[in-house]
């Protein structure tokens, strides 16, 4: 009997402090030329974010080229380490928590999921490489004491085809790393990766197609989440992991909700209020979910009066409808 009322009050102990826990209300804080003052900070903070992801990049001159070149003179200020940090440090120091999330770009744009090496060489090659890029920011991480270090984003040929040393990675990480893990697994990717019960959090870049239609209404678009949300709940149930949308969003035009993962810059007609309604009914559906964590809009430029606008088709949701959207919602300060 002694036995079954400490378990009684070790579990509602448990639910009590995952009742009150906050959801990650978050935003992905573009790195740019120059510092981050407290006037790029104070827009995140009228929104009523209270995480940001900071994004520093490692470059790959092509698909199957196993060289990582990061932090050097040649990028901008917040792609680097010493960028990173100063961006960690003036959001901190406003109240924002910080989850790192160092990224990889091609050479022109070209998918990273698509990264896939000739020869057992050039695998051993990209492995070092990426491993100097994850634990140089892991580092930063643990000195910054960022709450969240995600290891890596939309990489399924290089996790697909070297698991072992995935798993590796992340037990080199957590020696020097003592916060949470996640991984940005894409949004077709996530239910194949196989390491989430090695992080704490199921990362997943959310651009899921909802719908075809040009004019989505909430009502279709709510509809078409519904097999993927389920989904996600399973992947949820089995690996005993909350989700986290490491990323989401939505670009302000027609067909808004078929294709969410493009970034073309193509003559798509604006469409604001599509923007902010997919918005809308992501945030209704998921933002209750006691297995969801939260998530991290993309995306956020520092130069907040610059960007954006009622003629802008692009993703972020700067100076448009979709800004109310995001302030009002996460100004409810949802909780697990």
């Amino acid at each position: 009997m002694k036995r079954l009322g400490l378990l009684f009050l070790c579990l509602l102990q448990f639910s009590c402090s995952s009742q009150s826990e906050e959801k990650i209300n978050g935003i992905s804080f573009v790195g740019s030329r120059d510092k981050a003052l407290k006037e790029h900070v104070e827009p995140v903070l009228k929104v009523n974010a209270n995480y940001a992801a900071v994004m520093p990049f490692g470059f790959i001159r092509s698909l199957d080229d196993p060289n990582v070149i990061f932090n050097t003179e040649r990028q901008w200020f917040g792609e680097t380490r010493a960028g990173g940090k100063q961006y960690i440090q003036i959001l901190q120091k406003n109240g924002v928590k910080i989850m790192l999330k160092p990224q990889i770009w091609v050479w022109r744009g070209e998918f990273t999921g698509d990264i896939l090496m000739r020869t057992e060489e050039d695998w051993k090659t990209l492995e070092k490489a990426y491993t100097d890029f994850a634990i140089t920011y892991a580092t930063l991480a643990e000195e910054t004491k960022a709450e969240i270090y995600c290891i890596g984003t939309e990489l399924e040929e290089f996790v697909k085809n070297r698991p072992a040393y995935w798993k590796e990675l992340i037990d080199k990480i957590r020696k020097v790393y003592k916060g949470k893990l996640t991984y940005a697994a894409n949004w077709d990717e996530y239910s194949r990766t196989p390491f989430w019960s090695n992080l704490d959090y199921i990362g997943v870049d959310a651009y899921f197609p909802l719908t075809a239609v040009q004019k989505p209404t909430k009502q279709q678009m709510g509809e078409g989440w519904q097999k993927w949300k389920a989904k996600m709940l399973e992947v949820s149930k089995e690996n005993e992991r909350p989700i986290l949308f490491t990323e989401f969003g939505y670009r302000s035009m027609d067909f808004t909700a078929k294709k969410p993962w493009l970034v073309d810059r193509n003559q798509m007609t604006v469409n604001l209020s599509a923007q902010a309604d997919a918005l809308q009914v992501l945030f209704d559906e998921f933002w209750a979910e006691k297995w969801f964590a939260g998530g991290f809009i993309w995306k956020w430029f520092i130069h907040h009066e610059d960007v954006g606008g009622v003629e802008d088709n692009r993703f972020t949701p700067q100076n448009k409808p979709a800004e109310t959207i995001i302030r009002n919602h996460y100004g409810k300060r949802s909780s697990n």
